[in-house]
């Protein structure tokens, strides 16, 4: 979903207020004429209270703040901006479901459109969190069906959805046109049916990296097929489920305005040529299995796939063979995400070629940490020389040296993002055998604009005191087994006054550590410690000393802990206090 929605809120809404806006506006003179009976006319002059006429002015200015951050800080001024604020606000943003009540959000933003929530903590997307921990989205459209019928977005990001939710979803908002679920769970083919089929406005059903279950409904033939569809991108790729290619063909045939398509496994190479030649407009194409071609005997002529190609404006996904001859002309690419099948080679032919890009991400076609990766510094290096304009990069591999880090901090000083993940745990620079700290110091020292930040491999207290030192503007950061002692991370906890969420999983930061950051936890999002060595006495006191956050221990049912350290803390800031849908593996602290 975009952050920025330049529509204004309901027509059905709007009309009175701006009706008594323009009227109040006209009347900021103070004079209003009556007769009060026969003869000459008499004046009175009243004067209009000064919050009215400020809130009248408020509510127009506020109309062109898009951004949440603005939006924020416009609302702290004093009530009377908080109240107009909430007033023209379109678009909500959760970070997280349990800081706040759906009533409560509900009551205090009443016009709004569009809603993005999230649920679970990031570190659930690599099995860190037990199933069944909640983030139920039941809850949000039971509210929002209440309050918001005119809704017309729902992005949801690592949420428990049922069918039952989504069915809701799709009675409640007539206009509904977007939705989004992403590393979502809990619903299936029936619930996509539901909204396929009543959503008749819907432009956006994208589904990315979700777990979606089976049933005995056909989602893709319960679109409509009379008139026109509007959609604009349909994003399917993670169904593992055959699909209904006949009603796909026919749903992208009469979708004129479809962009964006995304297929899964199940969709061969050959049904692909078929929608690329119906759809020609398509500018984002996820192609699938590519399988051989249903149909095709082995001396029947291949498909024209390239003059099918030719015939898109641009297009993404294509297996690793053709990358080489595919990116020689993507001079303007900005956005590439890639798995690391394509080699240092393959990241040496995108820094020759996309002098533009902005945002890498190259990803493990195998995750294991003994293997041998495909790519290592000297595609991070290739890219730094030759994409200077970089701004966001993630970058899984199985080795790296300071010298290449230091050279990207040094060629790409414009870096927002950077997320180094070494596979292997505390693997150090695979040159020289030092500790990877120099690396990750230069990072924080020359990317001046640098907002989040991941580090892995072989690093010392060392590196953690370069990141409290010189990341004043780091928001996130991620720590994966690293760190020497507690010093570790009172360096950053002391030394980062913007950190907002801080995750960590298996590094040596005890109670020391922890509570060192009490003066801090109340401006943070989240705070998330797996396998560290915190004591229960440690996180109790915690607890006790911050009563406005919520401090939750979790224990891994599967694991057993030969001593007295607590498996998992998940600390986070709500208005509501502990959540009442806890399972029993988790223990809330107070």
């Amino acid at each position: 979903m975009s952050e920025d929605d330049d529509r204004s809120p309901p027509l059905d809404l709007r009309g009175a207020d701006i009706a008594e806006s323009s009227s109040k506006t006209r009347n900021c003179s103070g004079v209003t004429g009556f007769v009060a009976g026969p003869g000459p006319s008499t004046m009175e002059f009243q004067a209009p209270y000064p919050d009215q006429v400020l809130e009248n002015v408020l509510e127009n200015v506020l109309q062109f703040l898009s951004t949440r951050r603005d939006r924020n800080a416009a609302s702290l001024v004093c009530k009377s901006w908080c109240r107009v604020e909430a007033l023209t606000r379109s678009e909500l943003f959760i970070g997280n479901c349990y800081s706040v009540s759906p009533q409560r959000a509900t009551a205090r933003f009443a016009r709004v459109q569009a809603v993005a929530i999230k649920g679970r903590p990031r570190f659930a997307d690599f099995n860190l969190l037990p199933p069944g921990w909640g983030a139920h989205f039941a809850p949000w459209v039971i509210a929002m069906a209440k309050a918001y019928p005119w809704l017309e977005k729902v992005y949801l990001k690592r949420m428990s959805v049922s069918n039952d939710d989504l069915a809701r979803l799709a009675e409640s908002f007539p206009s509904f046109k977007e939705l989004v679920l992403v590393c979502c769970e809990g619903f299936g083919t029936n619930g996509l049916a539901a909204v396929a089929s009543k959503c008749r406005l819907l432009r956006v059903l994208d589904l990315i990296e979700s777990e979606v279950s089976g049933g005995e409904l056909d989602w893709i033939a319960s679109f409509p097929e009379s008139g026109a569809s509007c959609l604009e991108s349909l994003i399917f790729d993670c169904v593992e489920w055959p699909i209904n290619f006949e009603a796909l063909e026919r749903l992208v045939v009469r979708s004129p305005s479809l962009k964006k398509l995304r297929l899964n496994r199940f969709v061969s190479i050959g049904q692909l040529y078929r929608l690329m030649v119906r759809a020609p407009q398509l500018t984002h194409i996820g192609t699938g299995s590519f399988s051989a071609p249903e149909g095709v005997a082995q001396d029947d002529p291949e498909p024209d796939y390239t003059a099918a190609f030719a015939a898109c404006k641009s297009y993404a996904n294509i297996n690793a063979e053709q990358l080489k001859s595919v990116i020689l002309h993507c001079h303007k690419l900005q956005t590439f995400w890639v798995l690391d099948s394509i080699c240092d080679e393959g990241l040496q032919a995108v820094a020759a070629t996309c002098k533009d890009l902005r945002e890498l991400r190259v990803f493990p076609i195998d995750a294991q940490e003994n293997t041998e990766g495909p790519v290592s510094e000297v595609g991070l290096r290739a890219i730094s020389e030759g994409c200077r304009k970089l701004q966001s990069i993630l970058y899984f591999c199985q080795h790296m040296t300071n010298e290449a880090v230091i050279t990207m901090s040094n060629n790409c000083p414009d870096l927002e993002v950077f997320r180094l993940c070494i596979m292997g745990r505390h693997r150090p620079d695979h040159v020289t055998r030092e500790p990877m700290d120099e690396g990750f110091g230069a990072i924080v020292r020359n990317c001046k604009k640098l907002t989040r930040l991941a580090v892995s491999g072989l690093l010392t207290d060392r590196a953690f005191n370069y990141i409290g030192k010189y990341g004043k503007l780091v928001r996130t950061l991620s720590v994966a087994f690293a760190g020497d002692s507690d010093m570790g991370l009172k360096y950053v906890l002391e030394g980062c006054p913007r950190l907002q969420k801080l995750e960590i999983r298996d590094s040596p930061f005890g109670d020391a550590a922890l509570l060192s950051g009490l003066h801090h936890y109340y401006n943070m999002r989240f705070l998330w410690m797996s396998s560290c060595s915190l004591s229960p006495q440690g996180c109790q006191e915690i607890a006790r000393a911050l009563p406005r956050l919520v401090v939750e221990t979790i224990k891994d049912e599967n694991e057993e802990r030969v001593d007295d350290t607590v498996g998992t803390l998940y600390m986070y800031r709500s208005l509501e206090g502990p959540r009442d849908d806890a399972p029993g593996f988790v223990t809330i602290l107070q």
